[in-house]
Formats: structure tokens, C-alpha cells, sequence
């Protein structure tokens, strides 16, 4: 049939009734793409298709057809389109509704089959106009160079290290960049048409695609009408994006009327305007879409913050309960930290000058009434607008190996390609996080080469403040020894009592130096590989599995398994690169049938955290050596600058599922944690087992915010069961708790109404065993039915409901952690928000005076006697003239029972250190008063803080001797002290880290025991001393007749007191008191 086909296409003219002659048969050519729709239109000519693309057209097309680059047929995009088998293609901007331009468009033609066509003809004269004269050839189309039809170019295309580059794609420079080809899989490639005269030099450039990424978001802003504003986007890729796209609400924004580029100026600002703007930068590998940024507009007469403040309500001390309100709370008022327009224009900047937030403008003090004294408070009385509280962004955290918790020591990390911070001794880091940033990208690189170099995305509080996180890492496989010139097979997977997911097949010379040479000899090898049927490798896991689909949005990737590979020569010198390597994918490892046609292979982008195709999986073809009765599938890639490649399906079935974290089981909206990490653990679960999860899928995070955390996860409506997953949180390092699920499961206290609580099937770590931290809980994620009314407030959402997750009241449903806490109680005088520092107050009566920086001060106090006993500091102004002899602020805490000593307890007390107010002018040393409570008395105190404080005058009085008062050192002393100091970017950080070493009892530590003995500061006797000699008023108590009138005088109080109370249910309110007392 082959040897007859080509002799009937010649005979097409004798027999035109051929079927094989009808128009409708043929071979389709590949899809051209020649003009974008800049300019009036989208323009793909056929003339200049033949120029670029000669060998690859027929002279006479018998079809053209025609679709956008997003795959969306031309006859199926509602615009006005034009098509012609003699010229091509065409759209044109003018003919198109108001406010829309021309697609991209792809076009590409049916040609018959054979290769007797006649040569084709003349493409016609230069266009009238061109100037351009030719000594061979004849001018293009375009009047920008000559094509000598009977020439071709040939050439090749490499990598910076010599590799050939396949697919790459070439093009012209001559003015503007033009598309020619695209080298094959050596690299070569052919233009025909270049003319060999030497007048006319043209260079060619070849361009290894990447999809655009954006490194400037546009910013939120407040206006006022009739202003102006500036809204700035940047991506980068290769090529540079060619065009930005500009969206209001969703909508496309008019180029040809907002006149726009990566830069949006809109003018004469109305209400209408308002909203959210995002921007879509294209190049020709893709698109991409930046983070939506919110455009406010107000009247010019109307106030831009609520003059009246929220209601917010703070705890008092436990001797301080208000019968007014029947409670231990009193509400002091806040205005919310949102932006607002200042006084003057910001004129059109991409970033204003200076950021207006409201803010507490006027504040009183009032006098609240305790047991025994009066507490001073400062209440927010008036909102306005002023310059934003000035603000720095930090991750902390801690990088340890993911099978032992080995510290990764001094290891460095990188942002993109820029050395910005190294890890400590015990793996601890700190990174300051630039302004604007929208995705926290850093890679973490061990310098011993034990781990694998680990790329995390970390979320962080936008707000301000630190986050802590604990990181990962793969410890490296032990490299194996491979022979270049032979075929070696490295498996994927090494699950006890299960086969491998996939295996990799590495043909013989496939290995090559970094110029490109051939490498022949022995390889060091080293694969390891993230298997998701271990759970406790989720935490590992490399990125945060996200990648940027055609229309530039970012979604989630389901996760079969990841693997890195590292090869070097046989000294382990020089690092190989490897070309050609084949995935074999075990078929029976994928557990979801939709899955096997949506795999593919993907690697990892290290600078924008995102994975990137490398490529389909097919059905393998090839002989297997072992378990021929299995279906395989097939992938190809090679291994070059990126090391880090992963095997993922896309998946579109997604929901949202809200967390709090809160400082107690109280459970008060008042008491939610900000900066808690939230984790979740996608579950894949086994087939017909759904409580039983054979692997995990996707890892995601997320940092709780004034309304919590909307974590992504898979869901399925129709399988309820299709999908679990475990959710786990901590702060600063330590672990939360989460609610009980056994022995009885409490709806109120979980946070989520039954009957949908049973469906979701909550369960906490411990719910069978005990033993097992109550630290997790795993629930099923059943997406929500619209149609059943108690799944409609959470605590699922469906993915496209992100926002009502996000803003969704208390009152919704929502799961909750909360921290074991023993019992402490801290009061501000001006109250502060320590999850918020943008709540923070310019007042000199402030805990914290400077809210760029946090610095937390702790002492140890031991006690000696049988009972735990409560500890306060009553922190004042000591030295400085506007706050001498007012209070700062109270802190309350328990003593903790020592283990080993009956009689001893101890306690780690916040006080407030010394050191300048917020107007940065003269320091103050804080008087501090250290009160323990019952009967105790001052039995010592540290010998080197004494020392400290007798050489740093002023000394304060100390006449009482069940007390202790100092001026609080300027310094910041040690554990030999007593005393525990630590600044930080985060309040609730430095108070972290300072109370873990207040516990181990030193200067560099941390410990969640405490150690009594250690590094104490004051001891007091609070042991009641038993009476040795009675005294002569004790022997008369103590005689017979004393006690037997003792005993009558309690009787007839008890008749007496009885008689009152009958009186006073029979008489009115008026009646007089009746008085008891007892006589003898």
C-alpha cells in the first residue's frame, strides 16, 4: 500500500474521483505561529508561513484551520476571523466588540500526501513601497531581508555546557525577533532561503523557552475620587513577555483604551473603579497571573477610617473580677490596621511614598477597680489615619535531617540565585524577608553534601513579625557504581514488602562531561528517592507542588513520588550529566485510574519554586526483564542543570478547610494565635479501604492570620471518602494541641456542628491509642454539598469559594488547635496585640516601645514549699519622668512542681525590661516588683545580680521581706543571673525563645522541663514554720474549758445566723439587718 499511494497522488489528475484525491484526505502540518496580535491584529500569512517554514507547506493546502493558543478553535472564540487557502490566515483588532483585541492565533493546513506536487510558485513582486533591493534573491514579504529559495542554512544548537540543545527554538534578528525553526533532538537545524551573498549580516538567536514569572505584584491602594493611580506589574522568562494584560474584577481592561503595558494609570478616579486588579504576562511559552492587588475609592468629603473604635476586650488579673459584667473582661477598644489615604495625593508611583493605616488616634485612661487596688488602663476612644507602623517581615526556624534530626550545620541558603543567610551550629537560620515579597522561595544546600539541596516555599505574616518553621531534609542515598557504556536500571522506591513505583533505565553512553564531551568509565551515582507511601517523608517534600497552568494560573500537582539525582566521575570530582534517561512507571502503583492518563514527569524551577513539564508518559513498549504481566509507562527526560524531577498528575478536585489556633481551650476569639504553621497531609486512600491511606499526595502550609488558616486539599463530592487527610500545627517550634475526638466527641469544643462532623470522620492522633501525641487529627475531606444546608458555613469549602473561607465569621465552623499552657496571665496597661504588631500604640505607658524590634526579659524564681504558688510582677516606671511610679503592665504565672523534690517548685516571670520608650529619647529603668503569693519570705537572691545591681545605682528599697523590687538591669544579663534576654523581630518568638531558656537554665539553650536548680535568680521560703513552745495565750486557747466555750459560741452563731435567713425570705428588702453576736 506504501509503494502505491505516492504513484496515485501523481495520477490525481487522471483521476480526480480517487478518493485518496478528495480534499478531505491528507496529512496535517504542524502548528504555525508566525505574528501575535499586537499592532491592528493577529496576522498569519501564508506567504510568510512558506517563508519560514518552506519544506513544511504544501503548494496547494486543501484545508486551513485555525486556534488560539489556549486550544480554543477559532469558529469557537465569538470573534470576527478571516481565512483563505491562497493567503492565509487573519484577524483584525478594529473588527472586534469595543474593548477586546485579537487572540493568539495557530494555524495550520491539510495537505495531501506524496511528494509529486509541482514547485511551487512565485511568492510575487516586493510589497509597493519597500526600498530594499537584493544582488540575489528577492526581497520578503516583510521588506526586511532576501530569501534565495535554492539555499539552505544549516546549524547547531548547544547548551552553556556543550550539550546538544533539542528543540530549541531560532529565530532572525532584524529588528524585531522572528520565529524560523526549531532544532531537532541533536540540536541541528536547517533555514532555507538564506542568501550566501555577504551583503546582508543577519544574526540568529537561539532561545531555550521559560514561562514568565512574576517578580512585582501591584499593591494595594487607597484613593479618593477624581485622583489618579499607578498600578505597576513586572515577570520575567525567556523570552521577555511581549504583552501584559490588565483585569478588573475579572475583566479584561481595553488596551486600546487604557493605553496600558506592565503599567496600569487610570485617571479621574471614580467609585466604579474599585476593586481588585490583577495583570497576565504572556511571552511564547506561557502566561502567567500576578497576585490581585485592591484598588479603594472614597468620596473626597468622606472619612477614610471609622472614627469609632472595634470593640476589643482584654482579660484582667483573677483578683480583678468587674460585677458589673459579671466577667473578667473589660473592653478596651481598637481600630482596625486598614490602609487609608492620608492627607495629600500619592501622585502616580508604583509603590506610594509613604503608606497611611488606621490607627488609634486619641486615647484615656481609665481606673478599674480590683480586689484591694486600682488597675490603670489606657481605652481607644478615636480612630484616624497615619503612617503605617513601620514593620519587619522574618522567618526563623530550624533545619534538621528528616530520619534523625541531625542539624544541617552551617548549611547555606539561597534566595533565587543570591547567598542570603547559613544556618547555625544546631541548625537554626533567621531570614529577613524583603518588602513586597508575595512567595518566599529558599533553597537550602547542606555544604557536606549529605542532604539533598531542599527548595521550600514558606509562608510568612505578611503583617509583620517572625514565623518559625522546621525544615527538612532527605538525607542522600549512598552513591552505587555504574558503567557508562553499559545499560544500568536504579529503582525508585524501596518500601518494605512492596515493589518499586518506578525504575529508572539509563542506556549505555549516555553520560557526558559539563563541555559537552562524551564521558567513558565508571559513575557514582546517587538517586534518592521521596517515597509518599511513607508518611513521614511528607515533610520533605520539595516545594509547595504547585505549577502555572496556559492561563497563568497556579494549581495544585498530586505527587507519585520525587527523586534527585546526582552523578560524578569515579573520584567524585566533576559532575556528569546524563541525556536520554527513561522512566519506567509501575502502573499498578497509581491507585486512581484517571491518574495514568494524566502523568507526567516534571522538574523542579529552584528560583520560583514552581515545577515545569519535562514530559508525557506513553505505554511502555519495550521488553521488561521482570514482571512482564505488569503494564508499565514510559517517560523520557535528561538530566542537566536540574536535578530534582518529579512523577505528578494535575489534580482539579480541590477544597479549602478552615483552622484556628487559639493560647487556651477557652476557645475566645479573643485568644486566637496568629503566626501559628498550619500543615496539611494530602492522603491518597487504598482502594476499598478509605480509613485506611496507603500514600500521601501533597503537603501544603499555612500561617493563621486575625482570621485563621484556609489550607488547600483534595476532595471529591461524590466519594465522600475519596480523599483524608491529617492536619497538624505548631508555634515558634512547639507543638499544639488539638481537641480530643475520644472518649466523647464534643461538637462545640471540635468547632464544627454534627451531623457534618460524623461525615468528615474527625479523629485525633490518640483516638485508639493513648500514648500517640495529641498533637494531629485526620478527618475525611468531604467537599460540601450546596444542597445540604449544614455544609454551607464550613469548615470545607469548595475551591472556588477561597474568599468566603478566608473572610468567614468566628461563628463559622472550623477545626481548632490550641496551646497547653500552665497557668499565666499577662496585662498591658495600652493594650497590645502580640500577633499584630500593626496594632501597636506610640505611648510612653507601652510594653514594648519599639515595634521594629521585641526584646523579652525573664527570671527564674525558685520557691521552696510543698505548694505550687502564683508569682506576679508589677512592672512601673522607675527613672524616666513621664512614666515614674505608672504602670507598664502585670504578669502572673504558677510555679512548676519539680519532679524530683516535693518541696520545691520553680518559675520562669516575665518582666519588663529596661531601656528607652518609644520616643527613643532617654532609657527607664523599669521598677519591678517580684510578689510571690501566701506567706513567704525572701530567702536569697543571686549574688551576681545583687553585685550588678548595687554597682548600677539607682538601688531600690527593699523593706518588705515577702517581696523583692529592683530597677531592672540595663543589660542584658545571663543565666549566671538569673535573668533570660532576647530580642526579636516577633513578641511572641522572643518570649519563646527566652522562656526556653529560662527552663534549661542557660544562655544558648532551650527546654520544655524545667530545671529548678539551675541559673535562678530569687529563692523564697514559702513553707509555714511549725511551733516549737506554745505561748501563754496559745495554752489558754488550747484549754479544755476555753474550748468547750468556743464550741457554744459557734452554735448560737449558727442558730442565729439560720433565724436571719428566714427573716429575710418573709420581710421585705426594707426590713433591717439582722445583727448576730455571740456572747458567752
Amino acid at each position: 500500500k506504501k509503494s502505491i499511494l505516492p504513484c496515485l497522488y501523481c495520477c490525481c489528475k487522471l483521476l480526480p474521483q480517487h478518493p485518496f484525491c478528495y480534499p478531505d484526505h491528507g496529512e496535517w502540518t504542524t502548528w504555525f505561529n508566525v505574528d501575535h496580535p499586537g499592532g491592528n491584529g493577529d496576522h498569519e500569512r501564508l506567504d510568510a508561513i512558506r517563508f519560514y517554514f518552506r519544506d513544511k507547506v504544501c503548494e496547494r493546502p486543501t484545508r486551513i484551520e485555525a486556534r488560539t493558543t489556549d486550544w480554543v478553535l477559532a469558529q469557537n472564540t465569538g470573534q470576527v476571523v478571516h481565512a483563505s487557502l491562497q493567503e492565509g490566515f487573519w484577524c483584525l483588532n478594529k473588527e472586534q466588540p469595543a474593548g477586546k483585541t485579537c487572540l493568539n492565533y495557530a494555524v495550520r493546513f491539510l495537505c495531501p500526501i506524496g511528494k509529486c506536487s509541482s514547485s511551487p510558485g512565485e511568492l510575487g513582486p516586493a510589497p509597493g513601497g519597500c526600498n530594499l533591493t537584493c544582488s540575489m534573491g528577492r526581497v520578503n514579504a516583510e521588506c526586511d531581508s532576501c530569501m534565495c529559495e535554492d539555499h539552505v542554512l544549516h546549524g547547531m544548537v548547544s547548551l552553556a555546557d556543550g550539550a546538544p540543545a533539542a528543540e530549541a527554538t531560532v529565530y532572525v534578528q532584524s529588528g524585531t525577533l522572528k520565529l524560523l525553526t526549531e532544532s531537532n533532538s541533536n540540536g541541528g537545524f536547517r533555514i532555507p532561503g538564506v542568501c550566501p551573498d555577504g551583503n546582508y549580516r543577519q544574526r540568529f538567536l537561539a532561545i531555550k523557552f521559560t514561562k514568565p514569572y512574576i517578580v512585582k505584584d501591584p499593591v494595594d491602594k487607597v484613593r479618593r475620587i477624581g485622583q489618579s493611580v499607578i498600578l505597576c506589574c513586572k515577570a520575567v522568562g525567556n523570552p521577555a513577555p511581549a504583552q501584559y494584560l490588565w483585569y478588573h474584577n475579572g475583566t479584561l481592561l481595553d488596551s486600546s483604551v487604557y493605553k496600558y503595558n506592565s503599567k496600569l494609570v487610570l485617571r479621574n478616579l471614580n467609585i466604579d473603579q474599585a476593586g481588585e486588579y490583577f495583570c497576565k504576562a504572556r511571552n511564547d511559552a506561557g502566561s502567567v497571573k500576578s497576585h490581585p492587588a485592591k484598588l479603594s475609592v472614597i468620596a473626597s468629603d468622606e472619612a477614610s477610617c471609622d472614627p469609632r473604635p472595634e470593640s476589643y476586650f482584654t482579660r484582667l488579673p483573677h483578683d480583678c473580677f468587674q460585677n458589673a459584667t459579671n466577667s473578667f473582661y473589660y473592653d478596651v477598644g481598637k481600630c482596625p490596621a486598614n490602609t487609608c489615604t492620608g492627607k495629600t495625593d500619592q501622585g502616580l508611583q508604583c509603590k506610594d511614598r509613604a503608606i497611611y493605616c488606621c490607627g488609634v488616634s486619641k486615647m484615656e485612661t481609665r481606673e478599674i477597680s480590683c480586689s484591694g487596688y486600682t488597675l490603670p488602663t489606657k481605652v481607644a476612644v478615636e480612630c484616624g489615619c497615619s503612617v503605617c507602623t513601620e514593620i519587619k517581615m522574618t522567618v526563623r526556624g530550624r533545619a534538621t535531617a528528616a530520619d534523625n534530626g541531625e542539624p544541617i550545620r552551617f548549611g547555606h541558603i539561597y534566595l533565587g540565585n543570591n547567598r542570603i543567610s547559613m544556618t547555625g551550629y544546631k541548625g537554626t537560620f533567621s531570614v529577613h524577608i524583603p518588602a513586597d515579597t508575595e512567595r518566599l522561595v529558599l533553597t537550602f544546600v547542606d555544604r557536606l553534601q549529605k542532604f539533598v539541596n531542599t527548595t521550600k516555599v514558606l509562608p510568612f505574616n505578611k503583617k509583620g513579625g517572625a514565623v518559625f518553621h522546621e525544615i527538612k531534609l532527605l538525607r542522600k542515598k549512598a552513591p552505587v557504581t555504574l558503567e557508562s557504556s553499559e545499560t544500568n536500571t536504579i529503582p525508585l522506591g524501596d518500601m518494605e514488602g512492596d515493589d518499586p513505583i518506578a525504575e529508572l533505565e539509563i542506556p549505555p553512553n549516555t553520560f557526558y562531561r559539563q563541555n559537552g564531551e562524551l564521558y567513558t568509565g565508571k559513575v557514582k551515582a546517587s538517586v534518592t528517592f521521596l517515597d509518599p507511601r511513607n508518611i513521614s517523608t511528607a515533610t520533605a517534600a520539595q516545594s509547595d507542588l504547585n505549577y502555572i497552568n496556559e492561563e497563568g494560573d497556579m494549581l495544585p500537582l498530586h505527587t507519585y513520588g520525587m527523586f534527585s539525582m546526582d552523578f560524578t566521575d569515579e573520584t567524585a570530582t566533576e559532575s556528569l550529566n546524563a541525556g536520554k534517561v527513561r522512566v519506567h512507571l509501575d502502573s499498578a502503583q497509581v491507585r486512581i485510574p484517571e491518574h495514568l492518563q494524566q502523568m507526567k514527569l516534571w522538574s523542579l524551577n529552584p528560583e520560583t519554586g514552581l515545577w515545569e513539564e519535562e514530559g508525557d508518559f506513553k505505554p511502555d513498549q519495550s521488553t521488561r526483564r521482570k514482571r512482564e504481566e505488569r503494564i508499565f509507562l514510559v517517560g523520557n527526560m535528561e538530566i542537566r542543570e536540574r536535578r530534582l524531577f518529579n512523577l505528578d498528575v494535575p489534580e482539579s478536585r480541590r477544597c479549602y478547610v478552615k483552622v484556628r489556633a487559639y493560647r487556651s481551650e477557652r476557645f475566645l476569639p479573643s485568644e486566637q494565635v496568629e503566626g501559628a504553621v498550619i500543615s496539611l497531609i494530602n492522603m491518597e486512600p487504598a482502594s476499598g479501604y478509605s480509613s485506611n491511606p496507603r500514600a500521601w499526595g501533597r503537603f501544603d502550609s499555612a500561617v493563621t492570620g486575625p482570621n485563621g488558616a484556609c489550607l488547600p486539599a483534595f476532595c471529591d463530592e461524590q466519594r465522600p471518602d475519596a480523599y483524608s487527610a491529617y492536619i497538624l500545627a505548631s508555634l515558634g517550634g512547639e507543638e499544639l494541641e488539638a481537641v480530643p475526638s475520644s472518649p466523647r466527641l464534643n461538637p462545640n469544643a471540635v468547632g464544627v456542628p454534627q451531623p457534618y462532623l460524623n461525615k468528615l470522620n474527625y479523629r485525633r492522633t490518640d483516638h485508639v491509642d493513648p500514648r500517640i501525641k495529641k498533637t494531629a487529627f485526620s478527618i475525611t475531606v468531604a467537599r460540601p454539598s450546596p444542597s445540604t444546608a449544614g455544609e454551607s458555613n464550613g469548615p470545607i469549602y469548595a475551591s472556588e469559594n477561597l474568599r468566603e473561607c478566608e473572610q468567614a465569621h468566628y461563628s463559622a465552623a472550623h477545626f481548632r488547635f490550641y496551646r497547653v499552657e500552665r497557668d499565666r496571665y499577662d496585662y498591658n496597661t495600652v493594650p497590645f496585640n502580640e500577633n499584630d504588631p500593626m496594632s501597636w500604640t506610640e505611648d510612653y505607658q507601652a510594653w514594648w516601645p519599639n515595634p521594629m524590634e521585641y526584646r523579652a526579659c525573664y527570671m527564674k524564681v525558685k520557691i521552696n514549699g510543698p505548694q505550687e504558688v502564683n508569682i506576679r510582677s508589677r512592672n512601673m516606671g522607675g527613672t524616666h519622668p513621664y512614666t515614674v511610679g505608672k504602670l507598664y503592665g502585670i504578669r502572673d504565672v504558677r510555679t512548676i512542681r519539680d519532679m524530683e523534690q516535693s518541696n520545691l517548685s520553680t518559675a520562669c516571670l516575665e518582666f519588663k525590661c529596661s531601656g528607652m520608650l518609644y520616643d527613643q529619647d532617654r532609657v527607664d529603668r523599669t521598677l519591678v516588683r517580684i510578689i510571690p503569693q501566701g506567706k513567704c519570705y525572701r530567702e536569697s537572691v543571686n549574688s551576681m545580680l545583687q553585685e550588678y545591681l548595687v554597682n548600677h545605682l539607682p538601688l531600690a528599697v527593699n523593706n518588705e521581706s515577702g517581696e523583692y523590687t529592683m530597677l531592672a538591669p540595663l543589660d542584658p544579663l545571663g543565666h549566671n543571673y538569673g535573668i533570660y534576654t532576647v530580642t526579636d523581630q516577633n513578641p511572641s518568638i522572643a518570649k519563646e525563645i527566652a522562656l526556653g531558656r529560662c527552663f534549661d537554665g542557660t544562655s544558648d539553650g532551650t527546654s520544655r522541663v524545667m530545671k529548678s536548680n539551675v541559673g535562678v535568680a530569687l529563692t523564697f521560703n514559702c513553707v509555714e514554720r511549725e511551733v516549737v513552745q506554745q505561748s501563754l495565750f496559745q495554752s489558754l486557747q488550747n484549754s479544755p474549758r476555753q474550748r468547750e466555750r468556743t464550741r457554744i459560741r459557734r452554735q448560737q452563731r449558727d442558730i442565729c445566723i439560720g433565724q436571719a435567713k428566714m427573716r429575710r425570705v418573709t420581710q421585705r428588702r426594707s426590713s433591717p439587718r439582722v445583727q448576730c453576736t455571740p456572747t458567752d
